[in-house]
């Protein structure tokens, strides 16, 4: 079946042409219809009580998004007339300032300090605004009406918030996508240019793994909407990834040619060996994606399915689209040649494996150091942090926290029905716990025994909706720290005293939920992808012991990867750990499945195993760095021209798990198996020698005499 399919393929490769080229339409329309999400916190399980409180917000009170507008240096009646036009924005549900409670004329000296310190600074000319949004904070409508304030306010305004924050990263990340997606095309380019001989076959390949990254990002659609992150790094990767599987199809095309006086025969033969191949080796890097869709946070279940969609679909690209671009560029591939850079490394090798004991002691010696460098890695959760300091939305919050002492704002939820003195003293005690600047609350507003006919609308929006009450607690300490933590903890002992029901939302709150759920995603996901890894290259190897000393080698190059941030003191984010340990033990330990399958071809010649050694890296390592050079490139463009560290770090990270992992396959990994060949032999299923085929086999059994090899006997 699949040899008619090539044949049909190869016979009809401007139909195949044609149609892959008419399929880029719906691929556009998918990745213009596919909705980018920029807010992570919104991954975060629904079953928590930080998420539950944000829903609340959102159904109850109309305040999933809160902003706060410093004005400085502004007379008191221009403040209100921007207040005024603020609150006409469409999808913004209120815009809450001192004139919501008390005349403007009333000199700011003589207001009540409950105000006083929330509205207005001790600390600078200044005052604070608070702007509610109808709709979630990382939602177009939200983004849109943040972009119409930010329209009507001048260089005295500054607006900050979590919503903020996420609508500079969308800009952000709009700006640079198109930048860094050039830069890594063009590195890759340049990466294939110098390991091939060909000058055109990296431009044909370029143009199939375009194909392949349209497709998916085009059939993204049926997710409704994907990260941000995976739409900033889905591309470079799935380029980085599928490279090999290109060069795989171009180099089997090159091996069949002399057999066949039709090369579209020969290229029907190469899309049949392509894709047996391929079907099994991209099983690790499946894999390694897929172990993703098991953590608790949702963000790792977008990028796996996303990563391994795109493997499948860059795949069937290979076997479909690519060998027709061959075909039709086949003459001009094979007549522009060059050299290459890639060296003979037979006197290397052979230096390798004459000191592969001193070799095999550097694998033992390198793997406790490293496992504990990597233990020691600190990691950052704070979202902000991941931004330029020179963004509105930073310059805005470093202004909150200089002039109000206020890095976060929490939003405790509770049962109306409480008794006035309970929520009273809840304030009261909310007041006095450490870090905490001011508290918004209905109480604090009104006094005692006012009717409800006397309060202004706004407060009562504000405050009480629907059986709920809500607090506005703004604290000193910023998100992800201990001390804010620590501070979440108290509020909660605090607020469930009286109301057992009662939840604690916002960044902060969100971000601790953040930090504990990752911490345990690292371990699940890490534990997954090996184990996954290790019952793939068992069932390919069919062996005990060969995945154990290949995942073991390649894991020993994720631990240095991830340890070298401790080592230059630098602090990485949530997200790398757990995308590096999944995405480089699937994507790099083909390497070593490489380097491994030729060592067992040779010998199944008949080598003595230094020798088959020596073959199997001399053969090997050329592959290797190409590979691991195209790798590299992809995702380096990206490290030195994003400005968002999340996406920079994960991409240098993986650039530099791919030459640490390919320098471990070439200079450690050959000593290892060598170590270990006599233990391979006894623990894996035809080691040594070239199993029959099936068919063999039974017509054996049927015609040896009794009592000889093949006999039922």
């Amino acid at each position: 079946m699949l040899k008619k399919f090539a044949h049909l393929l190869t016979r009809n490769s401007v139909v195949v042409l044609t149609l892959a080229v008419l399929l880029l339409i719906p691929s556009f329309i998918g990745i213009v219809s596919t909705n980018i999400n920029y807010d992570i916190l919104s991954y975060l399980p629904d079953d928590l009580e930080s998420t539950q409180g944000e829903t609340i917000l959102e159904d109850t009170f109309q305040n999933a998004a809160t902003s706060m507008l410093v004005v400085e240096g502004m007379p008191a009646r221009d403040v209100e007339k921007l207040k005024e036009k603020i609150a006409d924005v469409p999808n913004v549900s209120n815009a809450l300032w001192i004139s919501d409670m008390l005349d403007i004329s009333v000199p700011k000296e003589i207001l009540p300090d409950t105000l006083k310190d929330i509205f207005y600074s001790s600390k600078a000319d200044s005052t604070m605004m608070i702007i509610q949004f109808d709709h979630p904070g990382a939602s177009i409508e939200t983004m849109t009406a943040i972009d119409d304030i930010r329209a009507l306010c001048n260089e005295q305004c500054f607006l900050s918030g979590f919503s903020i924050f996420t609508r500079d990263i969308a800009s952000l990340v709009a700006s640079e996508m198109p930048t860094y997606t050039i830069l890594a095309v063009v590195l890759t380019i340049f990466a294939m240019l110098l390991t091939m001989s060909s000058t055109v076959q990296p431009f044909v390949f370029i143009i199939g793994i375009g194909f392949a990254v349209l497709y998916n990002m085009g059939t993204n659609v049926i997710f409704g909407e994907i990260s941000y992150i995976t739409n900033a790094i889905a591309a470079i990767l799935q380029l980085g990834v599928t490279i090999d599987y290109s060069i795989f199809l171009m180099d089997r095309y090159d091996e069949e040619k002399p057999k066949f006086s039709d090369r579209r025969d020969a290229m029907a033969s190469a899309v049949v060996s392509a894709f047996t191949s391929l079907s099994g080796s991209s099983m690790t890097t499946v894999a390694g994606f897929m172990a993703l869709c098991f953590m608790r946070l949702a963000l790792g279940k977008d990028i796996g399915l996303v990563m391994a969609k795109g493997v499948i679909i860059g795949i069937l690209v290979v076997v479909v689209v690519l060998p027709s671009l061959v075909l039709q560029f086949d003459k001009l591939i094979h007549r522009w040649h060059h050299r290459t850079i890639i060296p003979d490394f037979s006197r290397l090798n052979n230096w390798i494996i004459d000191h592969r004991k001193t070799f095999t002691a550097l694998f033992l010696v390198l793997f406790i150091p490293a496992v504990i460098l990597q233990s020691r890695t600190e990691i950052y959760y704070n979202l902000d942090r991941a931004l330029p300091e020179d963004l509105g939305s930073i310059v805005a919050t470093d202004k909150m926290k200089e002039q109000y002492n206020m890095a976060s704002t929490h939003f405790i939820i509770l049962d109306d029905s409480l008794p006035a003195n309970d929520l009273s003293d809840i304030a009261k005690k909310v007041e006095k716990v450490q870090g905490i600047e001011s508290v918004l609350a209905f109480n604090k507003f009104v006094g005692p025994g006012i009717p409800d006919e006397f309060i202004p609308q706004e407060i009562k929006d504000f405050c009480k909706k629907d059986g709920k009450q809500m607090m506005m607690v703004n604290s000193s300490y910023k998100a992800a720290t201990d001390e804010e933590n620590a501070q979440i903890d108290e509020l909660n002992t605090i607020v469930k005293a009286y109301d057992p029901g009662a939840l604690i939302t916002g960044e902060g709150p969100l971000t601790k939920d953040l930090s504990e759920i990752t911490t345990v995603d690292i371990s699940v996901t890490n534990v997954i992808s090996i184990l996954a890894i290790l019952l793939i290259v068992a069932i390919c190897f069919k062996s005990l012991t060969v995945p154990v000393v290949l995942v073991a080698a390649i894991e020993l190059s994720i631990f240095i990867n991830q340890g070298i941030p401790a080592l230059s003191g630098t602090v990485i984010p949530f997200i790398c750990p757990i995308v590096i340990g999944c995405i480089q033990l699937g994507a790099t330990v083909d390497y070593a499945i490489l380097m491994t399958t030729r060592f067992r071809e040779e010998l199944r010649a008949g080598h003595e195993s230094v020798e088959a050694m020596k073959i199997a890296s001399n053969a090997a390592d050329r592959s290797i760095i190409t590979s691991a050079l195209g790798f590299f490139c992809a995702n380096f463009g990206v490290a030195i021209v994003s400005k968002i560290e999340i996406i920079q770090s994960i991409c240098s990270m993986l650039a530099r798990g791919a030459i640490i992992s390919a320098l471990v396959s070439i200079f450690i990994l050959p000593s290892i198996l060598l170590c270990c060949e006599r233990i391979f032999a006894r623990t894996t299923k035809d080691w040594r020698t070239t199993p029959k085929p099936r068919a063999s086999r039974r017509r054996a059994d049927k015609k040896a005499p009794a009592g000889l090899p093949g006999s039922a006997n």
